[in-house]
């Protein structure tokens, strides 16, 4: 990782049964969602967020509630301190009971994405992944699952680093991973980006059974 990234990770057991620590605006926001599992992704994402940013953050806010996590316009997570913005740049994931957040400075395009990894055969990927991607799988037959859930992960965060999303065809995001080293250290990977035309390079890990994957 870079010096000017940090990564943590949180699971949904972590997150305080209260929800003193959030603001009066994410209360409202909570209240609003119907289903529970949704309730308890958000939860945990602006838990693992906050947690993020004040671990981070020199002298920063000791109360939790008084940094707040906002949804942009685009959808991405913004931080702001009393109403203004925090001077961070943010990403957050969750998958299974467990979330993922990436913090950086503000001048940063960050992205990340998290995914628990389960078998699926390459069909199920030939809509989202370019042909160079295809063919990578067909050529891993023994850590298939693993390879396409980095693919994707990977590209998650190119495309959250972008804000863009799923707005954007995932196809247009190739990304070619680095295997080497131990298996659950961080490892490199590259990728490109053909709407708008530029290259990215980030970093992934495998482990507890999960695909970490940070730009």
């Amino acid at each position: 990782m870079t010096q000017s990234t940090y990564c943590l990770t949180r699971c949904l057991e972590d997150v305080p049964e209260s929800d003193d620590w959030l603001s009066t605006a994410e209360k409202d926001v909570l209240a609003g969602f119907r289903f529970s599992k949704r309730r308890n992704d958000w939860r945990l994402g602006r838990w693992t967020a906050k947690q993020a940013i004040r671990m981070v953050w020199p002298g920063g806010p000791r109360d939790p509630a008084s940094l707040e996590i906002r949804a942009a316009d685009d959808g991405a997570p913004e931080a702001f301190l009393g109403g203004v913005p925090a001077g961070v740049a943010l990403s957050i994931s969750h998958s299974n009971r467990r979330s993922f957040c990436a913090v950086g400075s503000p001048e940063l395009s960050i992205g990340c994405d998290l995914e628990k990894v389960e078998p699926h055969e390459v069909q199920f990927f030939q809509d989202y992944f370019a042909p160079e991607e295809i063919a990578l799988l067909e050529s891993r037959p023994a850590d298939r699952s693993l390879v396409a859930y980095l693919i994707w992960c990977a590209k998650e965060s190119v495309l959250k680093a972008l804000r863009e999303g799923l707005r954007l065809d995932t196809r247009s995001v190739v990304i070619r991973p680095d295997f080497g080293g131990p298996g659950d250290s961080w490892r490199p990977w590259a990728g490109r980006c053909t709407e708008p035309p530029r290259t990215f390079s980030g970093w992934w890990r495998h482990r507890d059974g999960f695909v970490y994957a940070v730009t």
